[in-house]
Parts: structure tokens; sequence; C-alpha cells
């Protein structure tokens, strides 16, 4: 999906105008001449330190190496692109380029070139989530909670939360299902222990055997195939468990009085007004006959 999709995607819904997302997006935004004057809607400079992080930043780790790869070429090259931000009772407010602003205060860079944007919380919201999934920077589990923040703080259902991001509902209704796995497994996603496809494959479990379980899918390699497999295996047994564990112990034990008498396996199934049946399980012809024998015999 190009670029331009994508932007074409949100606009109209959050009333954004193209130069505010071709800013964010970093289109022709190289730094050219880097002493044009200040204004309101233009490039500036500002110093490092009057700038503040994006309160709605999606991302939550930043490599190191990247970190100190970005802050030697600054270092060497300056910085070419400029922020965006925003003024706020706090400082300037990043919209985009955390990454740039923190290089180079890593580089002892002291002012970097910006641009103001006058802009509300939810479009700052929107634009950092679209420019990190546009560079591809955000784990499934982030995305996910960028999008649950939105729902929830601008009561923007998934069919708006899908048109702002230029996807389907589909896929936001699968990652924000996301969220209904074990912390643990949501840390095991985010840090790229475990793919999406696997993390989905283990939503139907019970959260408290979501963690074992996907520890078992990392120890054993499994595919996303074996685990939807290995899945569904718990789940068999772990209705059978209930079932069994909630049957009346003087019928257990009926069972095996009769399981034993008749060497076949012998299930009590109970139903209301004291009724019920009887299963007898046989595997061969032989086996019957010696059932019926037995069931013949005096005591």
């Amino acid at each position: 999906m190009t670029q331009k999709k994508r932007g074409l995607g949100f606009n109209p819904l959050l009333g954004l105008d193209q130069s505010t997302v071709d800013a964010v997006l970093n289109k022709d935004q190289t730094i050219q001449n880097t002493k044009q004057p200040n204004n309101s809607a233009g490039l500036i400079h500002l110093a490092v330190e009057k700038i503040v992080p994006n309160p709605f930043q999606p991302r939550t780790r930043f490599s190191e190496l990247e970190l100190n790869e970005l802050s030697d070429s600054i270092r060497q090259h300056g910085v070419m692109q400029p922020v965006v931000v925003r003024q706020t009772v706090r400082g300037f407010e990043l919209i985009a380029g955390e990454r740039r602003w923190r290089a180079s205060q890593r580089a002892g860079i002291t002012e970097i070139p910006a641009i103001v944007r006058d802009l509300d919380d939810q479009q700052v919201a929107a634009l950092a989530l679209i420019e990190n999934i546009q560079r591809e920077e955000l784990t499934a589990i982030e995305q996910a909670r960028a999008l649950a923040r939105m729902r929830d703080q601008f009561s923007m259902d998934q069919t708006a939360l899908a048109t702002m991001i230029s996807s389907s509902r589909s896929n936001v209704a699968n990652l924000l299902r996301l969220l209904n796995l074990a912390l643990g497994v949501q840390t095991m996603l985010e840090d790229g222990r475990l793919e999406m496809g696997h993390a989905r494959a283990l939503l139907p479990l019970p959260e408290n055997m979501q963690q074992k379980t996907a520890e078992d899918v990392l120890k054993s390699q499994l595919s996303v195939r074996q685990t939807e497999t290995l899945v569904k295996r718990l789940l068999a047994d772990d209705t059978a468990s209930s079932k069994s564990e909630d049957k009346d112990p003087d019928v257990s034990r009926l069972e095996a009085k009769l399981s034993d008498r008749l060497g076949a396996t012998v299930q009590i199934k109970a139903k209301s007004g004291g009724k019920g049946h009887i299963v007898i399980e046989y595997g061969s012809l032989d086996i019957l006959d010696g059932i019926v024998a037995r069931l013949k015999a005096k005591e």
C-alpha cells in the first residue's frame, strides 16, 4: 500500500491538510535552507531542551544500536529532516521525529529544525500512529494498544479506526483481540519472540493456560498450524477434565467397578429425573463376546 493511499484514508476523517501529513511522513522535507525565518506554520529552529515527548507515542522501544548510528550521522551531517511539533503549556510537544530528537541529544546538538503545526490531541495521536505504521516500526501489540487508546479516548469505532490507518475493519478487530492475551504473552509478542500468527492461535485458551502454552510453542518451535492443533487438543482435554470433575463421585466409583467387572470401559451418563444410560466400549467382536459372557455369568 502506498503512502498516498494511506494519507487519503485518514485526512478527511480527521480534518488534516496534506501539507501536515507530508511533514509528518517526511515527504520532500529534506533541509535545503536552515536559516528560514520563524513562522507558525513553517520551519523554525528549536532548542532541543524545549521539546518534550509525544504523550501519544505508540512506540515503547527504541533500538540503542539504531539510536547510536543515527546520532553519529547527525553529528557528521546534522539533522537532515525536521521534526514536527505543536506548542503546548508543556513546551513544544513532538508529533513526529522522536528518534531524531533523541539522537540529537546524544550527538550534543543544541538546536534542531522543526515544523510547528496547530493540531488537537486526536490528530496528534493519529499522526503518531500512522507515522510508525508506515515506517513499520511498531509491533502488533503496540499497534493494538494505540488503537485501543484512540477507541477509548476519542470514541472511535473499528470502522473509523480502519479508515484512519487505511486498513480493513477485520484487521483492526484482530489487532484489538491481541489485548485479550495474558500480559506475559503480550510481552513475548512485543519483544519479537512470538509472532502474531502464533499469538492469535492462543486466544481461544483461558488466560491461565496461555503463558505456559506460548513457552511450549517456542521451545518446540511449532508452526502456526501446529500451534492451532495444540490449542484444539488442550481445549478438548480441558473440557473432558471439567466434565470428569463435575461427575458425582458415586457414579465414578460405579463406572470403575463395572469397567473392572466387564473388562471394558464403561461410562454412565446421567440425565435429569434420575434417568440416564450406560455406554460400554469394545474394540472387537471377540471383546464384545467376552462382555456378553460376563453379563450372563452368575455372581
